[in-house]
């Protein structure tokens, strides 16, 4: 009570005791915590939203859902973006713990960044993390692992034997579990080719994979990108290589952003609902901070996996022209 005196009506104390107290302050380096003060005085929750995506559709549906559910909430959110997949200079981070936020809302790839985490673990603020697991946040995904398969065997069940796969960022644990997906369905098949490419989610790696993918002597008849971003770089490339999709080449993506059907032909993806992860993820952050949950109990109170669907557009048609041309030649 004497320090806050100090602080915040220095007239209310004596000069010695002010002395000793500013003495104090230097020596330990103490700055005030403003997001304990605005609990304290019941002030409007202030939110952190740390971002850094190079999918301009996956950010939009991100940060529809944490502005709908903020203002839902009457919550303030301060914006900290990083460039290109990237995470913010230490010194934006600091300034951001310094404006007073009462947490942080981690949108993916940043969301596994072992530096921002870390940092924001130093100023013990509690952590919302969309589309990712960090152990002491609430995490709040959907199972890719599961949904990867589920659209691989879609691919298979149809008659496709030759798939190309473009694994998303290799910072990010989806990618993993997308990549681990797609093999589990094919290993469970047997007798499928496939070949492997790394992309980073954006457009630009999507059109290098597809390149890669189909300047092949005996192409895939269908590739899965990792996400819708990617896949409509492939259906780019399959037409300038004058390819018809479907007809000559399945493509399918990830996410059913709105570059799924802003493209001919629409995409058949994997539905997974950004704008409702980002507001769940922002709606238990705030009753974390209000004192209504507990976010850092452990992994079975943290992790929340929400539900996915495979949409099936006109990207997708049986095994390809090329497939069947070459099984005649053989």
């Amino acid at each position: 009570m004497t320090v806050s005196r100090v602080i915040n009506s220095p007239s209310g104390v004596s000069e010695e005791t002010r002395s000793r107290v500013n003495e104090a302050i230097r020596a330990l380096n103490y700055t005030p915590n403003l997001s304990a003060r605005n609990l304290v005085t019941s002030r409007q929750v202030k939110l952190g939203v740390i971002y850094s995506n190079p999918s301009a559709a996956f950010m939009s549906e991100f940060l529809t859902g944490v502005f709908e559910e903020a203002s839902a909430k009457g919550a303030q959110l301060v914006l900290l973006k990083g460039d290109n997949g990237r995470s913010p200079s230490p010194q934006a981070l600091q300034e951001l713990i310094a404006s007073g936020i009462s947490a942080v809302i981690l949108a993916p790839p940043l969301g596994e960044s072992p530096e921002i985490l870390n940092v924001l673990r130093e100023a013990d603020l509690p952590m919302a993390v969309v589309g990712g697991v960090a152990h002491d946040a609430i995490s709040v995904k959907i199972d890719d692992r599961q949904a990867a398969y589920d659209l691989t065997r879609h691919l298979i069940d149809i008659g496709h034997t030759r798939l190309g796969f473009v694994i998303g960022n290799p910072d990010q644990s989806a990618s993993a579990e997308r990549l681990s997906g797609f093999h589990a369905a094919v290993r469970e098949t047997g007798a499928i080719d496939t070949t492997v490419v790394q992309g980073d989610f954006s457009y630009a790696s999507g059109l290098a994979a597809g390149e890669r993918l189909l300047e092949q002597v005996v192409p895939p008849t269908a590739i899965f990108a990792s996400n819708d971003d990617m896949a409509a770089a492939i259906v780019s490339v399959a037409h300038r290589r004058h390819l018809n999709v479907p007809e000559d080449l399945s493509v399918v993506g990830f996410d059913d952003t709105p570059v799924a059907v802003t493209l001919w032909p629409p995409l058949t993806t994997v539905r997974q609902p950004v704008h409702k992860l980002a507001a769940e993820a922002l709606q238990r952050l705030i009753a974390a901070v209000q004192g209504a949950d507990t976010p850092r109990t452990g992994a079975d109170r943290t992790l929340h996996v929400l539900g996915h669907q495979i949409i099936e557009r006109l990207s997708v048609a049986g095994p390809s022209i090329v497939e069947r041309r070459l099984k005649k030649l053989t």
